[in-house]
């Protein structure tokens, strides 16, 4: 395991192998008791892995004296930078298959650095994988293939600081290797945040959020960090560049515009001025019942088109809403959250809950109100948590311990060979209703084939906007043991299929990687296809960055 800390003054232990923490893994009868929700799981789960039972070879290549200092061949390191957090990931792990080692790991301190490296690398034939906190559930940090004689893992995390505040503007400038609680501990003493929380908020990196296009906890509005986004300065093989800190531009294409989302393929992001905001003072939140999914759909698409704008609007379908603790008689739960740092929300969320209960909702039930500063990050989804904050009602509560716990679950699920894949998509709301009834059928009948064990689909809506929502699914089934890996592929071509039929997106906020890329393709324009692999060539002509990711 490697140390690797997650915030100011933390020493905790994070897993080389799983999610997050190694202390907050479930133990073993934990997972036995996890196991016994899915009938033919394992009696007993499988060991937690060692880096010592792995097959580490020597690194193929040996980085240059200038820049020994900053590069290590440690074998705990580069085993913590072989994959990303999906369940792909996970099962190898357990079953002693990581995939290739990187043969190094380096750990840049400033934009000259990683020029220097990307030089070394590409006259050397060397793979760079930007790596951040190493969240990516899609295959975005690991290297597959055999293309290149060796791997470089480029681990961005000791860039970690806010550089400069401009109150006046509210922005800031900002290292791209901040983990969440790191940049946010260094705006609070000015009063502000940038208030983007995605569930992997501990254990991922602003340029990771930048280079994914990451969703954040807020339902509506600024969903995406591209909303926070002023200006990004990049490093790439064929040199370095910042665009210019505007509040907004229409002078062509916009050359931030070209990196965000682009996964490391074109350059290395290595700070950004983000739009920041005053910390909120006010926060309400609400849960409404509904025995019909469908008018909850409605009800939730209502809210939607008006101007209230909730920070959380978040439907659990009946799966979702018992897993998580939100309701136990059979029904989807609405989960409401509004903030403000300007003035009180209790209005705002009154109207919201009239909304739901005008389209058959029931109960309504409300947390007070907040009022003043929490002096915490607040919740990931939107509504009050802890440090100060008003408590919500039980199903919001239930709801944000199960969000935050649930990786840690899925981990423990992988111990007792279940197979659980996590998937997100959006579409026009025309096509919505229909997408997810597909999916419940045409993803559950596959997963159940490919497993012989009855699979469960779960569904929640993430993001909702005027025009369509970002449902995500869950789905879990008790796997064959050492036939994982298939089974998740199996899953994974079929929610792909799905969607293409649909036309709803591969990817709404987890990116592309190489899992979405056979999604991605059938995605895209052909003639943007065309200027992208024109913008690897001029950017990255070497062909070393993050080989496989959105183009070839």
């Amino acid at each position: 395991m490697s140390a690797s800390p997650s915030g100011p003054g933390t020493s905790r232990t994070r897993s080389w192998w799983g999610w997050g923490y190694a202390d907050a893994h479930p133990d073993d009868a934990a997972c036995v008791a996890l196991g016994a929700l899915l009938p033919g799981t394992l009696a007993r789960p499988l060991p937690v892995p060692r880096v010592a039972d792995l097959s580490v070879g020597r690194p193929g290549v040996t980085p240059p004296t200038a820049l020994a200092h900053l590069v290590t061949s440690d074998p705990d390191v580069r085993a913590a930078h072989a994959m990303g957090k999906a369940y792909r990931d996970i099962i190898r792990a357990l079953r002693g298959r990581p995939g290739r080692l990187p043969d190094l790991v380096a750990r840049p301190t400033d934009d000259r650095e990683v020029a220097d490296l990307l030089d070394w690398a590409g006259g050397r034939g060397v793979a760079v994988i930007p790596f951040g906190g190493g969240s990516s559930v899609v295959g975005g940090v690991e290297y597959r293939g055999d293309t290149h004689r060796a791997v470089l893992s480029l681990d961005l995390t000791s860039m970690d600081r806010v550089l400069e505040v401009d109150t006046v503007s509210r922005s800031a400038r900002i290292q791209s290797g901040a983990l969440g609680p790191v940049l946010e501990a260094q705006l609070r003493p000015h009063g502000l945040t940038l208030r983007h929380y995605p569930q992997s908020f501990e254990f991922s990196s602003l340029g990771g959020w930048l280079a994914t296009r990451a969703g954040g906890h807020y339902a509506t509005g600024r969903t995406h960090i591209d909303d926070f986004v002023q200006s990004l300065s990049v490093v790439t093989p064929a040199g370095t560049g910042t665009s210019w800190r505007l509040p907004a531009s229409g002078a062509g294409p916009s050359p931030d515009r070209l990196f965000l989302g682009s996964e490391g393929a074109l350059g290395i992001i290595t700070e950004a001025w983000m739009r920041l905001q005053e910390r909120p003072r006010h926060k309400a939140s609400a849960s409404v019942a509904f025995a019909d999914f469908q008018q909850a759909l409605e009800a939730v698409r209502a809210i939607a088109r008006s101007d209230l704008s909730p920070a959380n609007c978040r439907l659990l379908d009946p799966g979702e809403a018992l897993l998580s603790g939100a309701s136990h008689d059979g029904s989807a739960v609405l989960v409401l959250g509004f903030e403000s740092a300007a003035s009180p929300v209790d209005d705002r969320l009154a109207s919201a809950v009239d909304l739901a209960l005008a389209h058959g909702g029931h109960g309504g039930s409300r947390g007070r109100g907040s009022h003043g500063d929490p002096g915490g990050r607040g919740g990931h989804d939107g509504t009050p948590a802890a440090d100060g904050d008003a408590p919500a009602d039980t199903a919001v509560s239930a709801w944000r311990s199960a969000f935050l716990r649930m990786p840690y679950l899925r981990d423990g699920l992988a111990r007792m060979g279940a197979v659980v894949e996590t998937f997100e998509t959006a579409a026009t709301w025309d096509r919505v209703p229909a997408l997810i009834d597909a999916v419940r059928t045409e993803v559950g009948s596959a997963a159940t084939k490919a497993a012989g064990h009855p699979a469960t689909v779960n569904c929640r809506l993430t993001h909702v906007y005027p025009d369509g929502a970002a449902p995500y699914f869950t789905v879990a089934v008790a796997g064959r043991p050492g036939d994982e890996v298939r089974i998740w592929d199996d899953i994974k071509a079929a929610a792909s299929e799905v969607l293409h039929r649909f036309r709803a997106t591969i990817t709404h906020h987890h990116a592309v990687g190489r899992d979405h890329r056979p999604g991605y393709d059938l995605q895209r324009p052909e003639p943007f296809a065309l200027a992208l692999r024109a913008a690897k060539d001029a950017l990255d002509p070497q062909g070393i960055l993050n080989p496989g990711v959105l183009i070839d």
